[in-house]
């Protein structure tokens, strides 16, 4: 069982940053596949971005050059840096995690994911 925290979120203003940090629990975090997802009121969740088990990513069109997952195995940790914050980008985020056994790849849609963690609340002001 993986328990996943996520902390950073915030109010921020448009042009703005903010880091997202989602904490997970257990001694095998390097061999999984993590993901970062968000959901706005009224709106599907929907992919923002994921770094596979040996550090390779992969980020939505809507995010690609503003967004940067990182992950630090040492700390058993994931990490979304958001630069040039937008109205848009307003949403609950949440990190996922799923079993990859080193295998390299990315996942995503929710339904590939195993583990979730309860979700930061992001909020960017025009």
């Amino acid at each position: 069982q993986v328990q996943l925290v996520e902390s950073g979120g915030g109010l921020v203003q448009a042009g703005g940053s903010l880091r997202l940090s989602c904490a997970a629990s257990g001694r095998t975090f390097s061999s999984y596949a993590m993901g970062w997802f968000r959901q706005a009121p009224g709106k599907e969740r929907e992919f923002v971005a994921a770094i596979s088990s040996v550090g390779g990513n992969t980020y939505a069109d809507s995010v690609k050059g503003r967004f940067t997952i990182s992950r630090d195995n040492a700390k058993n940790t994931v990490y979304l840096q958001m630069n040039s914050l937008k109205p848009e980008d307003t949403a609950v985020y949440y990190c996922a995690a799923k079993p990859s056994f080193y295998s390299g790849r990315y996942y995503y849609t929710p339904s590939d994911y195993d583990y979730w963690g309860q979700g930061t609340q992001v909020t960017v002001s025009s």
